[in-house]
């Protein structure tokens, strides 16, 4: 009989969860992509525009492992205005030998939440600059609560500049996440933000750049974590020309409807260095100078739902 979890026991998991192992699970969804060993098929989406929002489903198997994964996410952008969640979904956890559907997954999206948090926790490990001035968060809403959160036990720093549209979301973000230790300043405007932290997140569904190359300090690394699905940007194309050193979670993926796709259409990228985050873990770090601005460009990939998805049956059963 097919098995559902619901969204209290897995939070629970989750929660009582070492980041560290987390990380080490979700390290292993980078390395098992970049190294061929997984099987994913192009990502499904939809966009929608009244009210704006969008769903996607990623899907796919690592070879040898006991299950495949089918996650289906969705983000209505408006919905915190309604007393809901900006995401929700589900994952549906197979049986990797017989195609038996084993385990409901019914997070409602906080998996999908998680396990992206956790992977600018990765990047962060291997890409921050040793010495980090100033956290910059662009918007306010889960992922700049989460990304925040798991930046705890890799970057020493607790000074946070955050910068967003919504000064009540922005007023809430501070109220929490001092809570959680850091000394958090609001941004009157983003250059602000970009000119005094050289540790940069950006969270949210922008169509258009916020941040721009102009005023960005050397040595700067930003994290572009908003733009997963056709039509979104954060980031002033300048930014990726400008970069010592660009990494994506999928090339195929990023280039097609992540931050860089823009650019590399543009052929701005044409001469630039990309790699993928799961060559980057495998060989335990990065080339580079001090002085370079990096960016890493998240979209989200399967293998990352199929190990948050193992994580928690594994969890479970001991």
């Amino acid at each position: 009989m097919t098995k559902i979890l619901d969204k209290t026991t897995i939070d629970k998991i989750i929660n009582e969860a070492s980041h560290e192992d987390l990380i080490t699970y979700i390290e292993k969804a980078f390395t098992a992509y970049s190294s061929h060993n997984a099987i994913v098929p192009p990502v499904g989406s939809l966009t929608f525009n009244d009210p704006p929002g969008d769903m996607h489903i990623k899907y796919g198997y690592v070879r040898d492992d006991a299950h495949y994964v089918v996650k289906i996410a969705s983000g209505f952008y408006k919905n915190p205005a309604l007393g809901l969640s900006s995401s929700n979904g589900l994952s549906l956890v197979f049986n990797q030998k017989n195609g038996v559907l084993e385990t409901i997954l019914l997070d409602e999206g906080s998996l999908t939440n998680i396990r992206t948090a956790v992977a600018g926790a990765i990047v962060a490990k291997y890409m921050a600059p040793k010495n980090v001035k100033a956290i910059g968060i662009i918007g306010s809403g889960i992922q700049a609560r989460l990304q925040l959160k798991y930046l705890k036990n890799i970057v020493n720093c607790t000074k946070v500049i955050v910068w967003g549209i919504d000064s009540n979301a922005l007023q809430s973000y501070k109220e929490e996440m001092s809570k959680e230790g850091f000394d958090i300043e609001i941004a009157s405007e983003s250059k602000r933000l970009v000119r005094e932290c050289n540790l940069i997140i950006t969270t949210t569904p922008s169509e258009s750049a916020i941040i721009f190359a102009d005023d960005i300090q050397k040595g700067t690394h930003i994290t572009a974590v908003g733009a997963d699905t056709h039509g979104k940007q954060e980031l002033d194309m300048a930014i990726l020309e400008k970069a010592g050193l660009i990494v994506v979670d999928s090339l195929k993926q990023c280039r097609a409807h992540g931050e860089i796709h823009k650019a590399v259409n543009a052929g701005l990228l044409d001469n630039h260095q990309i790699i993928e985050l799961g060559d980057v873990v495998f060989s335990g770090g990065i080339p580079g100078k001090d002085d370079d601005i990096t960016v890493a460009d998240l979209t989200g990939i399967a293998t990352q739902d199929i190990q948050i998805s193992n994580f928690v049956l594994n969890q479970l059963s001991e």
